[in-house]
């Protein structure tokens, strides 16, 4: 049975959704094992464990950005002998995939969305808009896996104790970037918008208010995205955008409101179950992918919306 990779950036007691779908897929595909980015406790080894990794990397990757995660991951699939490697699709997965891609003179595939048992990937293209199918031909496969692209169990998989862990020393890693302060974030209350079930998003048409987006968001329990227009102009934090250049949403309800739909946008939440679209302009593109289509100012339409929801939630 081949071995397939896995790498969990941030080991934790409940992995998240990404964590768990990368390794469902793995699952599929081989025997599991976690590489681990950072350090991980009794309770997160137990989760991931249950989760199906049967094993795990681990080494001193210090205070260091990047560098040192990349090396062990090609450690680990040196000693492994892995057929494939699955990361999550973020900034930080992609960086790790890349350099460890070239340590081991192994192709990297991202964007992926399936991985079948011969490991050809398929991956979107040219913003969503296409589904390729693509194998790499050199070492272990590097695959970065799109968020909410893998079915998971209905079912929570029963507790497990912990797999063993193998420390591997990575030598001397050269100039490294070290990480030399942290502020901590303020927590929204909100659900993460990677995982959350209901997204309402924002952007140019706010004009700079966000308030009826998060008035919104705050009666439905839903996460708050944007798009690109907005974060760059400063309106809401970068972590809120959605799309090619963003984060992927997959959720039961998306709300767009004031966002044109263009096709960089579409890439990263078009697989919603439900969308609904707020735009003032009648032949603004998001309308030909919505479920339900609303021509009206979202200053308005918002408000009696959020207040129509509290009203029913009594």
């Amino acid at each position: 049975m081949s071995h397939i990779l896995v790498y969990i950036q941030a080991p934790a007691a409940v992995p998240t959704k990404s964590q768990r779908e990368l390794l469902t897929l793995a699952g599929a595909l081989g025997e599991v094992r976690a590489v681990l980015g950072a350090p991980a406790d009794d309770a997160a080894l137990a989760a991931l464990t249950a989760w199906g990794a049967t094993g795990f990397y681990a080494a001193d990757t210090g205070e260091a950005l990047v560098a040192p995660q990349a090396a062990l991951l090609a450690a680990a699939a040196k000693d492994s002998g892995a057929a494939a490697v699955l990361l999550p699709n973020d900034s930080h997965g992609r960086e790790v995939a890349a350099r460890a891609g070239v340590k081991l003179d192994a192709g990297v595939i991202t964007d992926a969305i399936d991985v079948d048992a011969d490991l050809v990937v398929s991956k979107s293209v040219l913003a969503g808009s296409y589904t390729v199918r693509v194998k790499a031909t050199r070492g272990p496969a590097l695959v970065t896996v799109k968020p909410n692209s893998v079915h998971l169990p209905a079912e929570e998989p029963a507790a497990a104790n912990a797999a063993p862990v193998q420390v591997l020393d990575l030598g001397e890693l050269g100039p490294v970037a070290t990480v030399t302060g942290t502020v901590e974030r303020t927590a929204s209350g909100r659900p993460d918008l990677a995982e959350a079930r209901f997204v309402v998003a924002g952007g140019r048409g706010v004009d700079g208010d966000f308030g009826p987006v998060e008035d919104l968001a705050d009666a439905l329990g839903a996460a708050i995205g944007a798009s690109r227009a907005a974060t760059d102009a400063g309106w809401i934090d970068h972590s809120a955008q959605i799309g090619q250049t963003g984060k992927t949403v997959s959720p039961q309800l998306y709300i767009s409101a004031g966002i044109s739909g263009a096709i960089q946008q579409k890439a990263g939440m078009q697989s919603s179950t439900y969308i609904v679209a707020v735009n003032k302009d009648p032949d603004a593109p998001v309308f030909e992918i919505a479920d339900l289509g609303i021509v009206g100012d979202l200053a308005e339409v918002l408000p009696q919306a959020a207040a129509e929801i509290r009203r029913r939630k009594g």
